[in-house]
């Protein structure tokens, strides 16, 4: 298992992708960027230390589509939904699911590295836990 934590990101937007990859990497954390759901899925080993930042609405399979999967695979990782376009049914589902929260685009930089940050710590208490 990788003991270093990811941040993966998966957002259709490019322009949030390169922005948050900048924004975290400037904080020294290591980080991988995904344009879909199915690309994510495709890369990802679910036994790697990290947190999802995840948005809701994308082509193809949507945020709470990939959340499910996950879940039904039996895949645990603190997830952090960021939505431009979220509801409040949205919202409610993803949180049911297990989300950890749910950020608002545009959402405040500190208030983001605060959430990822907790969910880091989180994910590295769980993982030496089991």
């Amino acid at each position: 298992m990788n003991q270093d934590p990811t941040v993966f990101i998966v957002d259709d937007d490019k322009n949030i992708l390169f922005a948050l990859r900048f924004l975290l990497e400037a904080e020294d954390l290591n980080v991988e960027i995904y344009s879909s759901a199915q690309a994510f899925l495709n890369n990802y080993d679910g036994n790697q230390l990290g947190c999802l930042l995840l948005d809701l609405r994308m082509p193809g399979m949507n945020g709470l589509e990939l959340q499910e999967l996950l879940s039904a695979r039996g895949i645990v990782i603190p997830i952090i939904i960021i939505t431009g376009q979220g509801d409040r049914l949205m919202t409610i589902r993803a949180l049911k699911a297990g989300a950890i929260d749910v950020l608002e685009k545009p959402f405040d930089d500190h208030k983001l590295l605060q959430h990822i940050h907790n969910a880091l710590a989180g994910d590295s208490e769980y993982a030496h836990s089991v």
